[in-house]
């Protein structure tokens, strides 16, 4: 693994423990705040009642979104850490395929056509996720590429008239 994830990623086991963690905040803190809107928007009247009603939802369902993306991040992670020994390299069709591996897993109790859409969903959004580096790693080379070709020229090479031109701009 040469590119730059290996830089802040953590080793194969406990990667899952940290997807996990972090899975777990980046619910708690969003779920909270989706949570804490719904209370305020679906409470009575009155702005005492709104935040009372908003900090309920709060305490009672954020927790559980962070638990529910706890969950898929360790899932995610394990199934990546399987791939990645399995196949012996680490590149985004790990994470495309654990993503729909995953995400398939967490609807198995739908049933097949429920699974089936998850692991699609969830391998859609991974490929999404994964192609934006790749396309601005290409964007970038190209930028690159150009720049090189449009510097400007070598004053020793241009006569003693086209040099003072350049130096009057």
């Amino acid at each position: 693994m040469d590119d730059i994830e290996s830089l802040y990623r953590e080793p194969c086991p406990w990667r899952i423990v940290d997807d996990a963690g972090g899975g777990f905040a980046i619910g708690a803190i969003g779920g909270g705040i989706f949570s804490f809107y719904k209370g305020i928007r679906f409470s009575s009247p009155g702005f005492k009642s709104r935040a009372w009603s908003g900090v309920q939802a709060l305490k009672a369902r954020g927790p559980v979104y962070g638990g529910n993306f706890a969950v898929w991040g360790g899932l995610f992670s394990t199934m990546d850490c399987c791939l990645m020994s399995l196949r012996g390299k680490e590149d985004p069709w790990n994470s495309v395929v654990a993503g729909a591996t995953a995400s398939g897993m967490l609807a198995l109790r739908t049933g097949m056509v429920g699974m089936i859409g998850a692991a699609i969903g969830g391998a859609i959004i991974l490929g999404l996720i994964e192609s934006i580096p790749i396309a601005m790693t290409r964007y970038q080379a190209t930028q690159q590429r150009e720049m090189t070709f449009q510097q400007a020229p070598d004053p020793s090479i241009l006569g003693k008239q086209d040099v003072s031109t350049l130096h009057r701009h």
